[in-house]
C-alpha cells in the first residue's frame, strides 16, 4: 500500500503500468483515474469490477483503490485538492455544492460516467490535456487547468445523479431545491435558521421540521449539523487550519463552540480526532 500526499494544488500524471497498482486511505487529495488502454481489474474499497479504455474513476482521501492488470495499462491521473477547489474559477454557490458532491461521494466499483454524452466528451478532453501537457507553449498552463475544470465539473454533475441525498427521487421539487439551499448556505448559519427558511420557501415554522423529516427522514438540524460535522472532519484531515479558524469558516461561535458541537457528534474533541487520525 502507498500512502502519499500532494503538496501542489494539482498534478497531472501520463503513465504506462504493468503491475498492480495500489493507494491507501488517508491521502490529501482527490483523484480522477482514466483508462487509456488496457484492461484488468478495478477494486474500491474492496468491491471488484473489471475495468477498461474509457472507464473513468474518482478516488476520494476516504477510498482504498486498486488497479490488478491483465494486459499492460496506459492510464491519466489527475489529483487535486480542496485548495485547488476554492481557489478555481467556480462561484461561491457552485464551489459549496461542488464541495459537498466530492466529500459526500459514495463509491461503488466501475466507471462513475453514467450519461453516455459525458461519456463520448472525457476522451477529447483528457487527449487535449495530454498534448499541451506534453508540447508546453505560449498559454500552456491556463489552458489545460480550464480542461482540468471541465473535467472535474463533469464528474461532479455524474456523481450528483446518483449520490444519496437522503432526499429520494420520489421527493416534490421543493425538497430537492430545499436541500440545495442548505448546501449554498452551510458556510451561513444565520440564513439556515428556521425563521429565514420558512420565509424562504413559504412553509410555516411549525410545518417546516415536519415537513423536511418526512421528505429526508431525519430532522433538519440533524441534516444541518451532520453536514456541518463533515465539513470539520475534512478541514481537520486535510487543512493546515487550525480549529479556532475551523470554527470561524464554518460558522460556529468560536471554537469552544465547536468543540462541544463536535464532541457531542464524535465523542472526542477536534485536536484530539486529528491527532488520532494522523497517528
Amino acid at each position: 500500500m502507498i500512502k502519499t500526499n500532494l503538496y501542489l494544488p494539482y498534478e497531472v500524471v501520463f503513465k504506462e503500468i504493468n503491475e498492480s497498482l495500489h493507494t491507501e486511505v488517508g491521502n490529501n487529495f482527490f483523484e480522477l483515474l482514466y483508462i487509456v488502454s488496457g484492461t484488468g481489474i478495478q477494486t474500491i474499497n474492496e468491491n471488484r469490477l473489471s475495468y477498461e479504455p474509457g472507464h473513468l474513476f474518482l478516488i476520494t482521501p476516504q477510498d482504498s483503490h486498486a488497479l490488478e492488470i491483465t494486459s499492460p495499462t496506459t492510464i491519466f491521473q489527475l489529483r487535486f485538492t480542496d485548495i485547488y477547489i476554492k481557489n478555481g474559477p467556480f462561484t461561491s454557490n457552485n464551489l459549496y455544492k461542488l464541495e459537498y458532491i466530492l466529500q459526500h461521494a459514495h463509491h461503488q466499483p466501475g466507471c462513475i460516467l453514467k450519461r453516455i454524452t459525458d461519456k463520448n466528451l472525457v476522451h477529447p478532453v483528457i487527449e487535449a490535456i495530454r498534448h499541451e501537457y506534453h508540447n508546453p507553449t505560449l498559454y500552456n498552463t491556463e489552458l489545460i487547468q480550464l480542461l482540468i475544470n471541465t473535467l472535474i465539473v463533469i464528474i461532479a454533475r455524474n456523481i450528483s445523479e446518483y449520490l444519496p441525498e437522503n432526499i429520494n427521487k420520489q421527493s416534490d421539487g421543493k425538497a430537492h431545491t430545499l436541500l440545495e439551499y442548505i448546501q449554498t448556505h452551510i458556510y451561513e448559519p444565520e440564513k439556515l435558521s428556521v425563521t429565514v427558511m420558512s420565509e424562504k420557501f413559504g412553509i410555516s415554522e411549525t410545518y417546516l421540521g415536519r415537513y423536511f423529516k418526512k421528505q429526508a427522514n431525519e430532522t433538519l438540524q440533524d441534516y444541518i449539523s451532520k453536514y456541518r460535522i463533515k465539513l470539520v472532519e475534512n478541514r481537520l484531515l486535510y487543512s493546515d487550519l487550525r480549529v479556532g479558524e475551523i470554527a470561524s469558516e464554518l460558522g460556529f461561535n468560536d471554537e469552544s463552540h465547536l468543540n462541544k458541537i463536535f464532541k457531542k457528534h464524535r465523542g472526542t474533541t477536534p485536536s484530539a480526532f486529528r491527532k488520532n487520525q494522523v497517528n
